[in-house]
């Protein structure tokens, strides 16, 4: 029972350390995506998701009701919408190392915000782990140079990322990992739809070549369907403050399918970081050493036998009579 108890948080870990490593890798395919009509190319990723979803979901998905609609869209408008917009203009101002940064930086919010939607207090070690992973994955990203618009985006990047997280932690108990993925991609699908009609235009879809579909191939099979319900796993399971030390992997992830990529090998600040964010994800995913004491088995009750009700005193024993042995 112990053990099984244990794989639960391993199995959740795993889930998002494989939802960050194929938004790792996304960096170099989204390369490919320069020069496309942005917003068509967000609304055809995010269609091919949400059937994807829908299709493997098996009635895990039910309708929206009430204050549900409000978080649901706000994941969409901003996780989703917001933040790739934010990600393109943002790289015009500013070297991906700072937006990098900005995305890295997200644990320390997690840690500190997602308790206090619970009503409990943040955790030294949890805070002190996304410090650690923030600082490790800081040193795999560099700082890089921005102007004053960059660093604007940069602070919507962060914003937008830990909202992703943060916004679907009321909606996880009623719709599940599979109902809050399926539900804003296809809202998501909608907004940028509606975007890319009126700036792009419905000829935008035409201007794709085969690069394109390839790319947008891959990030609405492994980075939308299957990183939003392996991430958001995680996040039910772990909670977001732990879930969200995850996060340290991507850009660790990133320098390595660079490397396979054939890009140059990167230096040492880079593996040094890479060593530091294993160690803020030790640190912070490491299992409690207090352990719950098993429940004490009821003792049984002793039924009173013919022998039993001999050995009792007499003024418990009841008088005999013709009819005992009829009766029991």
């Amino acid at each position: 029972m112990i053990s099984s108890v244990g794989e639960r948080p391993r199995r959740a870990a795993g889930s998002g350390a494989v939802a960050m490593v194929f938004v790792g890798c996304s960096v170099a395919v989204s390369s490919l995506l320069v020069g496309s009509p942005l917003f068509t190319v967000q609304a055809l990723r995010y269609a091919l998701a949400s059937v994807l979803l829908l299709a493997f979901a098996r009635g895990r998905v039910v309708v929206p009701r009430g204050p549900d609609w409000l978080w649901l869209g706000g994941i969409a408008a901003t996780g989703l919408v917001l933040f790739n917009v934010a990600l393109v203009y943002g790289s015009r101002h500013a070297e991906p190392a700072v937006l990098g940064v900005a995305v890295a930086s997200v644990p320390v919010v997690l840690a500190a915000i997602a308790p206090l939607l619970r009503g409990a207090r943040p955790a030294v070690r949890a805070l002190a782990a996304a410090l650690v992973v923030t600082g490790g994955a800081a040193l795999v990203e560099g700082l890089g140079r921005s102007d004053a618009l960059g660093l604007l985006w940069a602070v919507t990047v962060f914003g937008c990322e830990a909202a992703f997280t943060l916004l679907a932690v009321p909606v996880l108990g009623r719709h599940g990992p599979w109902g809050v993925s399926v539900h804003t991609t296809w809202i998501a699908t909608l907004m940028f739809a509606a975007i890319g009609l009126a700036r792009e235009g419905p000829g935008a879809v035409l201007r794709l070549d085969r690069t394109d579909l390839v790319a947008i191939g891959y990030l609405a099979v492994c980075v939308t369907a299957l990183a939003f319900v392996l991430w958001y796993s995680s996040v039910d399971r772990l909670g977001a403050e732990r879930a969200g030390l995850l996060t340290g992997i991507a850009p660790a992830s990133a320098a390595l399918c660079g490397i396979a990529l054939g890009r140059p090998v990167p230096g040492p600040l880079v593996w040094a970081g890479i060593a530091v964010v294993t160690l803020g994800l030790a640190l912070g995913l490491r299992p409690s050493n207090a352990r719950p004491e098993p429940r004490p088995e009821p003792e049984p009750v002793p039924v009173p036998g013919p022998a039993q009700d001999a050995a009792m005193p007499s003024r418990t024993r009841s008088r005999p009579h013709r009819n005992c042995a009829v009766e029991t």
